[in-house]
């Protein structure tokens, strides 16, 4: 690993780099930038020719340069940020990200025959407008290009381990004590339509952005052309930024200087719910693999402990369980935090906002994780049918219900003397059930019954039947 990425304040650019690189286009701050940069560009675009406005249309070749504009190299985003930070291309440091852009890209039109619509670059906008519509971008991207992909991998693989363990057997434990049977397929058919639910939410999630001005009043638009139709005018801008399926832009008419960030809140608490999600999948799994009803693969060549040479730990559902927990503490604050400003405006949450590649990060980095985790476990059929075959009082629900339906006196009571807190045999139970002063045919149907038969429904459910 390189020594710049080893000397990384965060993981994330370190010793994660790799899992959470591929959000590194769409939420770094060179990511910002560009967003900036592009945002201003198309403001431009959008406000050549408006009507109300008196200013000429673009020419095929103009909107095309101005297209291509946002698209920064490196040695841009590096002069951008030498205008703001040390001073450059003449310019003494701005000390100011948004102005940066600005001038950058005044200074790449001088030369070309937009330079008379320079000034037109950030009319009448204030830097809010185009971070808000950058961070919304942003926020977009990080879940259509990086999580909602990732999510989506996580849930085929949930819905082919339920189909294909949907008859498997197993314990279920309540209060961590033997409770009933089971199957593995259905369990893992909850944690899919758990985790289904939250990514359709983030997949339908509408991030609202503005453009109105300092004050959200479009004070200086409607002073300088007041026949222009500003609202329609932003609302347009800001649809223009919809393209194919998944999270959308939406507009705002009603802010102060910031867009309120509620909808960012929904965003983050949506992804909080997800990782809530998987988070405790992971501990199932945990608890699983601990009692070897889940089996790993041993990697070659990877060792588990350092004293230990036997062990294959659970370390991709451990690693995703802690990756987790830092991006909800994460999005939780993002949530509390984003949508209380001071009256119109106060630029606490500008450095807030600068951490969302982080918590996003450690979502992707929690992701990969878990799917690597599962990649290498494989259900234990019969280590699974022996737990079960080890309790046989499992089944006293089932046949105090029957009794229940048969009239027989207080059937409850029968089988918790005879199973609570009692090493219970198939012959306790089939004794029982010859005892009964009851027909033939329901001392049979309850001889019948057996932890691996006493699963209920859960093969339907665990192959989708109810969805």
């Amino acid at each position: 690993m390189p020594q710049r990425k080893l000397d990384s304040l965060s993981p994330l650019d370190g010793r994660y780099a790799d899992k959470a690189e591929p959000l590194n286009g769409f939420m770094g701050d060179a990511a910002l930038t560009r967003g900036r940069a592009l945002v201003e560009c198309r403001y431009l675009i959008k406000l050549a020719g408006t009507p109300g406005t008196g200013l000429r249309r673009l020419k095929a070749a103009e909107k095309a340069l101005l297209e291509k504009l946002p698209r920064l190299s490196d040695a841009d985003v590096a002069l951008i940020y030498a205008i703001e930070n040390e001073g450059a291309a003449g310019r003494p440091p701005t000390r100011h990200d948004v102005k940066s852009v600005e001038y950058f890209i005044k200074d790449r039109l001088a030369g070309t025959s937009l330079k008379d619509l320079a000034e037109f670059v950030h009319f009448g906008l204030t830097s809010e407008d185009v971070n808000n519509l950058s961070y919304a971008l942003m926020l977009r991207d990080g879940l259509k290009e990086g999580l909602l992909p990732a999510l989506d991998s996580i849930l085929k693989e949930l819905d082919r381990l339920a189909l294909a363990h949907a008859a498997d057997p197993l314990l279920a434990r309540t209060h961590g004590q033997p409770a009933v049977p089971t199957t593995f397929g259905k369990e893992f058919r909850v944690f899919h339509a758990r985790l289904l639910r939250q990514y359709r939410q983030l997949d339908r999630a509408g991030i609202c952005a503005k453009l109105n001005g300092a004050a959200g009043n479009y004070n200086a638009h409607t002073a300088a052309f007041p026949k222009a139709d500003w609202p329609r005018f932003s609302e347009e801008f800001i649809g223009s930024f919809n393209t194919g399926k998944g999270p959308r832009l939406e507009y705002n008419p009603y802010t102060t200087q910031i867009e309120p960030h509620d909808s960012y809140a929904e965003v983050f608490d949506a992804l909080r719910r997800a990782n809530t999600v998987l988070l405790a999948f992971c501990q199932d799994m945990w608890r699983y693999i601990s009692a070897e009803l889940v089996v790993q693969k041993a990697v070659k060549g990877e060792i588990g402990s350092s004293t230990m040479p036997q062990k294959v730990n659970p370390i991709q559902f451990e690693n995703a369980e802690g990756n987790l927990g830092m991006a909800n503490a994460m999005l939780g604050f993002f949530s509390s935090k984003l949508p209380v400003s001071r009256l119109q405006r106060d630029l606490s949450d500008s450095t807030v906002e600068r951490n969302f590649g982080a918590a996003f990060g450690h979502c992707l980095v929690a992701y990969r994780s878990v799917l690597a985790g599962l990649s290498r476990v494989s259900v234990n059929p019969a280590a699974a049918r022996a737990e079960l075959e080890r309790h046989p009082e499992v089944v006293a629900e089932g046949v105090q219900t029957i009794l229940r339906r048969e009239g027989a006196a207080k059937p409850y009571e029968q089988l918790c003397a005879l199973t609570r807190g009692r090493g219970v045999t198939p012959e306790n139970l089939r004794s029982f059930a010859d005892g009964l002063d009851m027909r033939p045919a329901v001392k049979a149907e309850i001889k019948r019954l057996s932890p691996l038969n006493y699963t209920g429904l859960a093969e339907r459910l665990a192959k989708g039947k109810e969805a």
